[in-house]
């Protein structure tokens, strides 16, 4: 199956009430860890990148490698551009074929946010590509995304007006989460969330997933989000992956067994988060 965009995937998930699992992929073996859960629970899923990633290796590697990955095990799968920085690296992904863009205005001001994605949206509705955006700051750092304190929560007015402006296809809201690790556990507002709902249609997305309780999560999906991002997590089981088989065998030299290892991993908990998206079926 080819990759698909992410705008009726997550009109579905918004309708039947679970979220889409956002899994962001950071070489082959990722890529193939993300489907294999896919397949295994025949769920459907996003892969994303991040600027950064794409500095490791191009937007047309990583789409090579998860269009095919995807084609092979005949998942329902998008490929996602996560907190794109830039109008061009917009068009660039769009060109290697990634199915849906984030552009993330977020530290801009507000008037300098609209613009900026209300161009991007131009740019990808002319090719059917949905458009994520961001308003309020999520906070914490990951990569070389730094969300600042992450004390700039989304305010539910400007959300309508935002999304009536730009014409996205789905907003990142800013609750409580974090990118990267949390120090204590994340409290989420979810009066706030909900207030958002009531002014805003289009899909809700949460970005900083990771390390974030199960029934939290669960709790923003009920209250309306239809998109979930984790990346920190499965950086973390990778590794651990890697430092197992480097520990019971310090002799190995052989990359294939270092990536299988993490891989694993990776699928185990990939499939644990699309159960906690709503994904039990």
């Amino acid at each position: 199956m080819p990759l698909i965009t992410t705008k009726e995937m997550l009109l579905k998930a918004q309708r039947e009430h679970y979220a889409v699992g956002a899994f962001n992929v950071e070489n082959m073996e990722m890529v193939q860890a993300v489907i294999a859960a896919a397949k295994a629970l025949d769920a459907p899923v996003i892969m994303q990148t991040t600027p950064s990633t794409l500095r490791y290796a191009s937007p047309e590697y990583f789409y090579a490698n998860a269009a095919c990955a995807a084609e092979e095990a005949g998942v329902c799968a998008a490929l996602h551009l996560d907190h794109g920085s830039d109008y061009a690296l917009a068009v660039r992904t769009v060109h290697a074929g990634y199915t849906s863009v984030m552009i993330d205005g977020s530290q801009k001001p507000f008037e300098e946010n609209v613009k900026i994605t209300a161009e991007v949206v131009r740019m990808c509705s002319s090719v059917g590509i949905p458009v994520e955006a961001e308003l309020g700051k999520v906070g914490g750092k990951e990569d070389d995304l730094d969300g600042g304190s992450g004390d700039a929560y989304t305010d539910p007015m400007q959300a309508e007006a935002f999304t009536e402006r730009t014409g996205i296809s789905s907003l990142a809201v800013a609750i409580g989460t974090a990118h990267g690790f949390y120090k204590g556990e994340p409290k989420l507002d979810f009066g706030r969330l909900q207030e958002i709902r009531e002014k805003v249609s289009v899909p809700l997305v949460l970005h900083g997933a990771s390390g974030v309780p199960d029934e939290a999560v669960r709790e923003s999906i009920r209250l309306g989000i239809c998109k979930v991002n984790f990346a920190t997590e499965l950086r973390v089981v990778f590794t651990d992956g890697i430092k197992e088989v480097l520990e019971k065998h310090p002799g190995t030299i052989d990359p294939k067994k270092l990536g299988a290892a993490g891989r694993e991993k990776v699928t185990a908990l990939v499939m644990e988060k699309m159960k906690v998206c709503g994904w039990d079926k």
